[in-house]
């Protein structure tokens, strides 16, 4: 009778380590998620004749960072050491998931955009086509290199980020977070938390309609805060996001008519 086919022990390639990271980081805090269908038809619209395409990505970021520029609570994190105390950094930093192929493998990386609300959307597009295109071990350096140490050097290294120094924490992790996979037609449920909220949106359906969702810590904020904070978005880009997206639009749409 012929042997069964043994398996095989394989090594975790480093492509998952700082994802397996951030998901034993993300143990440590209570986090919850409320979610809003978004009308953005009008934006769409915009988007798809302006001159210059915007990634969505781009126009849920400034849309955010703007409306955390009026709530503090959307800036600071909960520091448990050496006391339970809050950290406001002097700047906000959003992190964008992104994508990448590199050496046959896909990884996921973070790019961070300093303060994008005083940024234009051309500006910040620039900044993710660099994350977009520039090799993983040039842009992404040094997350690249922390994903080849051993586990418990980099888990040290996040401990020490993370607990240790509110600066490098909003610094090095950011003060909020994005992650999507609408491009690919499907949506995240509940956007992994390590900030003290990160959001996730779904595909536009045929109307223009979205859901948005926002994960947060329910150390700082609660569901009925998150509720208002979901509608305030959607009026942000609706207006703020909608009015500086148009300007190129109707640009694009006086070149065609002549």
């Amino acid at each position: 009778m012929a042997k069964s086919p043994a398996g095989r022990w394989l090594r975790i390639p480093a492509s998952r380590s700082l994802v397996r990271d951030l998901l034993h980081l993300e143990q440590a805090v209570p986090s919850f998620a409320h979610d809003r269908i978004f009308q953005l038809a009008e934006l769409a619209q915009c988007r798809d004749e302006s001159a210059q395409r915007i990634a969505w990505p781009i126009l849920f970021i400034k849309a955010y960072a703007q409306m955390a520029a009026d709530h503090p609570v959307l800036r600071q994190c909960y520091m448990r050491l050496p006391w339970p105390h809050l950290y406001e950094p002097p700047q906000q930093v959003a992190t964008l998931a992104i994508h990448r192929q590199h050496d046959d493998q896909d990884w996921l990386m973070w790019g961070r955009f300093i303060d994008p609300q005083l940024h234009s959307l051309p500006e910040l597009q620039e900044k993710l086509d660099q994350y977009r295109q520039q090799p993983v071990p040039k842009i992404f350096r040094r997350q690249y290199r922390l994903a080849h140490f051993p586990t418990p050097l980099r888990r040290i290294a996040w401990w020490l980020s993370y607990h240790l120094s509110g600066k490098k924490r909003c610094k090095r992790l950011g003060t909020h977070f994005l992650t999507t996979i609408s491009g690919a037609g499907a949506e995240i449920q509940e956007p992994p938390c390590i900030h003290t909220s990160g959001f996730t949106y779904g595909p536009l359906d045929k109307t223009g309609a979205c859901r948005v969702t926002i994960s947060y810590d329910h150390r700082l904020m609660d569901g009925h805060h998150v509720a208002k904070m979901l509608s305030e978005f959607e009026e942000r880009l609706q207006t703020e996001i909608l009015e500086e997206v148009r300007q190129p639009g109707q640009l694009l749409r006086l070149e065609k008519a002549a």
